[in-house]
C-alpha cells in the first residue's frame, strides 16, 4: 500500500469513526425517550441537505451532507408558556425568535398526543434522555482505549531486530572501515527479523528488558535464544565495551553544564528494535485510560486558555502544542499520519496503524463527552442543566408546600443557545485556519 493511499484510508476511517460515534450519541436520547414514550419523527446524521432517508414506524432515520454532528428530533421539547394552559400556543405579546419557537415546538404535537411531549417527563427521565448521549461517548471511548491498550497495545520497541550492525564503530552512527572490526550481533550470526527470546538464560519480551540483559551480561560470552523463521536457536554473544552518548528516556542525548554530551562505557552488540506494539498488564489499564479522560476534563475546562494559545500559535507567537486544541483539518491530518507512518513489517505495522486509529477515536469520543458536559444550550450540558434546576425549583416548592412550578422554560435561553452557536462555529474555523498555519 502506498503512503498516499495509506494516508487517505485514515481520514476515510476517521470520517466513518465520527459519523458512527454521532450515531451512537443521537441513539443514547432516541432510545430511552421512545421507551419513556417521547415522540421521535427524525432521527439524523449530519446536517443540511438530505442524502439518503427511509422511515420506519413514526421515525424517519437518515444521513444528511454536512458531517459535523447529528441530531434526534423530539417532540414538545418546549414547554408551553402558560403551563396551566398546554393548549395555548404562545403568551400574549411574545414575538421574535422565543415565539416563534416555542409555537413551532407545540405545533408538533398532534391533538390527543400531549402525554408524549419531552417536556411532560419527570426530572428523572428526561436527566436520562439528555444524559444519554453524553454517557455513550463516555463508554464507547473508555472501551476504544482499553481495547488500544490492553488488546492491542502501545507503539513500543520490541524484541525483534530490525538492524543487525555490520560492524564496531569508534563512534556512533559513524560507516564501517577496514580497520573497524565486526560487530559482536554479525560475529553471532543474529539477523534482522529475529526474535530475541531469552538472553543469558533470561526470558525476555520488550526491548528494555533485552538491554538490561546486555548491560548485566557484560564482556562475557552468553547464549542468546532467538526465534527465526518460526523455529527457535541458540547462538552465542559476546558484547564488547564502547563509549556512547548517556539517553533520556526519549532517546535524547544528555548533556553537561558546559553543552557536552555525557558518554559512558557500556557493553555493546550492535542490533537495533523493530517498532511494534505492547500491551499493557490489565492492572495497569484503568490508571491510563483515567488519566485520559481527565486529561480531556481540563482541557474543557480550561478551553478559552486552550484556544488563546491555539491562536498565538497560527499568529507565529509561540509553538503549537501537541496536546493542545485541535480542529478538523489537525484531526485528518493526525489520522493520515497515523495510518501511514512507518512502523516495522507485516503485522507490527498494522498493529501500530490499529492502535494509533483507536487511540484517536477514543479521545474523540471523550472529547465529545467532556464538551457536552458544558452547561450552555443548544450542548446537551445545557438541558441537563435545565432539568436539574427544574428538579430543584420543584423540590423547593414541595417543601415550602407550594403548587408545581411546573417545567423550566427553556425557550427563553433560545437567544443565549444561538450565541453559543455562534461562537461554535467561530471556535472551529479558528482551529482549522491554525491547523493550516501552525501544523502539529
Amino acid at each position: 500500500m502506498t503512503q498516499t493511499l495509506a494516508y487517505a484510508l485514515g481520514v476515510v476511517v476517521l470520517i466513518i469513526g465520527i459519523g458512527l460515534s454521532v450515531a451512537l450519541h443521537e441513539l443514547g436520547h432516541m432510545i430511552p425517550a421512545k421507551r419513556f414514550g417521547v415522540k421521535v419523527p427524525e432521527y439524523f446524521i449530519g446536517f443540511g441537505p438530505r442524502v439518503w432517508s427511509i422511515r420506519r414506524g413514526e421515525t424517519e432515520y437518515g444521513i444528511k451532507a454536512i458531517w459535523l454532528g447529528g441530531y434526534v428530533k423530539l417532540v414538545g421539547m418546549l414547554p408551553p408558556a402558560d403551563p396551566d394552559r398546554p393548549d395555548k400556543r404562545s403568551r400574549n405579546g411574545e414575538l421574535g425568535t422565543v415565539g416563534q419557537a416555542r409555537a413551532e415546538a407545540l405545533a408538533e404535537i398532534e391533538p390527543g398526543q400531549e402525554h408524549r411531549a419531552f417536556y411532560r417527563l419527570s426530572v428523572p427521565r428526561k436527566l436520562v434522555v439528555m444524559a444519554g448521549g453524553i454517557l455513550t461517548n463516555l463508554v464507547l471511548g473508555v472501551v476504544l482505549l482499553t481495547i488500544a491498550f490492553a488488546v492491542v497495545g502501545p507503539p513500543a520497541r520490541t524484541s525483534t531486530l530490525s538492524t543487525v550492525a555490520p560492524c564496531v564503530t569508534a563512534r556512533a552512527g559513524a560507516e564501517c572501515s577496514e580497520q573497524d572490526p565486526a560487530s559482536p550481533a554479525a560475529q553471532a550470526g543474529l539477523r534482522a527479523g529475529d526474535t530475541i527470546r531469552a538472553w543469558n538464560g533470561t526470558p525476555v519480551t520488550t526491548w528494555a528488558q533485552v538491554q538490561q540483559a546486555i548491560a548485566d551480561g557484560g564482556t562475557q560470552p552468553v547464549p542468546v535464544d532467538i526465534e527465526r523463521d518460526g523455529r527457535l536457536q541458540r547462538v552465542s554473544v559476546t558484547a564488547v565495551e564502547v563509549e556512547r552518548p548517556v539517553r533520556d528516556d526519549q532517546g535524547t542525548p544528555v548533556t553537561d553544564a558546559s553543552g557536552a554530551v555525557v558518554t559512558e562505557k557500556r557493553p555493546f552488540v550492535g542490533v537495533s528494535p523493530v517498532i511494534g506494539t505492547q500491551r499493557l498488564p490489565a492492572s495497569q489499564v484503568p490508571a491510563v485510560v483515567g488519566q485520559a479522560v481527565g486529561g480531556t476534563l481540563k482541557a474543557i475546562a480550561t478551553l478559552p486558555v486552550g484556544l488563546y494559545h491555539a491562536v498565538a500559535a497560527g499568529l507565529g507567537l509561540e509553538e503549537r502544542n501537541a496536546e493542545g486544541l485541535i480542529g478538523l483539518v489537525g484531526l485528518g491530518r493526525v489520522a493520515g499520519q497515523a495510518s501511514s507512518a512507518e512502523a516495522g513489517q507485516g503485522t507490527l505495522a498494522f498493529s501500530v496503524r490499529v492502535f494509533s486509529m483507536l487511540g484517536l477515536l477514543g479521545g474523540l469520543n471523550l472529547a465529545l463527552f467532556a464538551f457536552n458536559l458544558i452547561p450552555l444550550l443548544p450542548l446537551d450540558g445545557g438541558h441537563v442543566a435545565g432539568a436539574c434546576w427544574e428538579g430543584l425549583r420543584r423540590a423547593i416548592a414541595r417543601v415550602k408546600g407550594r403548587p408545581d412550578p411546573g417545567p423550566v422554560d427553556t425557550a427563553r435561553l433560545i437567544p443565549v443557545g444561538q450565541v453559543v452557536f455562534g461562537l461554535l462555529i467561530v471556535m472551529a474555523l479558528i482551529l482549522v485556519w491554525v491547523d493550516i498555519v501552525a501544523p502539529l
